[in-house]
């Protein structure tokens, strides 16, 4: 029986907090896919990580993630849910810790 990765995004995003609360300085992100490109190009525009590069092994890719020690947590909500454009700032009421602080990323996908 082969174990199945239920969210890559999921699993990035948690290595990515455990290696910040190491106090690690990079961290290596494998395997890679579209969702956890275009969360890392967000989080680099808001600050919360230096840089990253796509190391390409000719399978399912690799990020190194180099980290700045500005990341608290972060995470996927799962199950997935749909909410209308009315709904949203009730969801960041209760998401994040204070309106000063902390991002939320909706995704379509």
């Amino acid at each position: 029986a082969k174990m199945v990765r239920i969210s890559v995004l999921n699993d990035a995003l948690r290595n990515m907090v455990n290696a910040e609360r190491k106090g690690k300085r990079q961290v290596l992100i494998r395997p890679s896919s579209k969702v956890v490109v275009k969360f890392l190009q967000v989080m680099l525009k808001n600050g919360y990580i230096n840089e990253f590069v796509l190391v390409d092994d000719h399978r399912a890719g690799k990020i190194v993630v180099s980290l700045n020690g500005r990341l608290n947590k972060c995470g996927v909500i799962s199950p997935r849910y749909d909410f209308s454009h009315h709904q949203v700032e009730s969801w960041v009421g209760r998401l994040l810790p204070s309106r000063l602080f902390g991002k939320i990323v909706v995704t379509t996908a």
